[in-house]
């Protein structure tokens, strides 16, 4: 069976509940779109807003204080919330990506350590995070237990391998720029053991072509940043489970049955999307949502992504926060019933905003100040 990608991107869409805000709580959204990316703290919030009816801010601050979203450093090495009931799963998959990136990195091995020495330093950090510590608590407990201080670098680097939870800390968005962290419930013991990182693996595989799919083997290891000869063997001990599809320049695709893949016409509205949202990253051809031409626009040297336009189902500009109200940005011309389309999102988020934090993203105004290259900019919904 072909699909085309147009067909790819709706099918997108749909599972990420971006072609109609779904009627749902904050706990099941964050399950249906498997991740959202949370290195920026408004960014699950606004994630969510363009996705859920009626979405309160409210519900997922109740959501983070009672530990039924998460967030903790997953795939591709980042910040993520996830459903509370997937954190073990994908924790035990990214076990060899932490392992490896981690406890090799230079700066955790400058310190004199080795992955050898990294159990008994998580146990024992897992033990002190009985409840919400902050980085500097925990670089003073780890001085004293091991006798000697260690590098602040290196300790960034233990805490990003162990399954420690990030701990709302308060601020507008509920965690602020300086983390505190919490031993995870019910975290798997690390290191996690080849069987239970294979069969996280295939669990994460699962869940991805839930949120995701169709995707091909490189999807699915770019989604993880894991290896491709793991994306693949979990591939294969699912392909029971799984059909296969041609994709528009012969990639081979894979999916569950049953899932939305909407026709290539399906009207899909224009969002506002969050910084790092997941639909820009979840793929290895990014093309399917980000056109090439775009691309290096939306996605900045040092791996800043910016927030946004989609319009039909691509990106089709930015936006910024200003005191105006919603600056966007296009890249191309975009008709009168796009822009006031565009308008009324932008009147809806400038409201959602104004409570919390109106000029959200502000620091990452620098990258407008460098200049960007739009066909035409317009402020929506002062």
């Amino acid at each position: 069976m072909q699909i085309t990608a147009q067909e790819l991107n709706r099918a997108t869409l749909a599972r990420q509940l971006l072609l109609d805000r779904a009627p749902i709580g904050v706990e099941e959204g964050a399950r249906r779109v498997v991740a959202l990316q949370a290195q920026q703290p408004a960014s699950p919030y606004i994630a969510l807003w363009n996705r859920l009816a009626g979405f309160d801010p409210a519900s997922l601050d109740a959501a983070w204080a009672g530990n039924r979203v998460v967030k903790s450093t997953l795939m591709r090495l980042t910040l993520h919330a996830v459903h509370a009931d997937d954190y073990r799963a994908f924790r035990e998959a990214m076990e060899p990506t932490l392992h490896g990136s981690r406890l090799r990195d230079p700066r955790f091995t400058a310190s004199g350590l080795t992955a050898d020495d990294a159990p008994a330093l998580v146990a024992e950090l897992l033990r002190y995070a009985d409840r919400p510590r902050t980085v500097a608590e925990s670089e003073e407990h780890l001085r004293r237990f091991l006798g000697r201080p260690l590098e602040s670098a290196a300790q960034r680097m233990l805490r990003q391998y162990a399954p420690l939870w990030h701990a709302p800390t308060g601020g507008p968005w509920a965690f602020g720029h300086r983390p505190s962290h919490i031993a995870a419930t019910g975290a798997p013991p690390v290191p996690v053991g080849p069987d239970a990182a294979a069969e996280g693996m295939k669990v994460l595989v699962r869940r991805y072509l839930a949120g995701f799919g169709p995707a091909s083997v490189a999807d699915i290891a770019q989604f993880g940043l894991v290896g491709r000869h793991r994306a693949r063997a979990a591939v294969r001990e699912l392909s029971g489970e799984l059909e296969t599809l041609e994709g528009p320049d012969g990639t081979v695709l894979h999916d569950l049955p049953g899932l939305p893949r909407p026709a290539g016409d399906t009207p899909a509205p224009p969002r506002l999307m969050a910084m790092w949202d997941s639909v820009l990253l979840a793929y290895a051809d990014r093309s399917r949502v980000v056109p090439p031409a775009h691309r290096t626009y939306v996605t900045r040297v040092n791996g800043d992504v910016l927030p946004t336009l989609l319009v039909d189902g691509r990106v089709a500009g930015v936006w910024r926060p200003t005191p105006d109200g919603i600056e966007a940005t296009a890249f191309h011309r975009l008709p009168k019933p796009v822009w006031q389309a565009l308008s009324e999102e932008a009147a809806a988020l400038t409201a959602f905003l104004a409570p919390r934090d109106p000029s959200a993203y502000a620091r990452y105004a620098h990258w407008w100040a460098k200049g960007l290259p739009g066909e035409e900019t317009r402020v929506l919904g002062a």
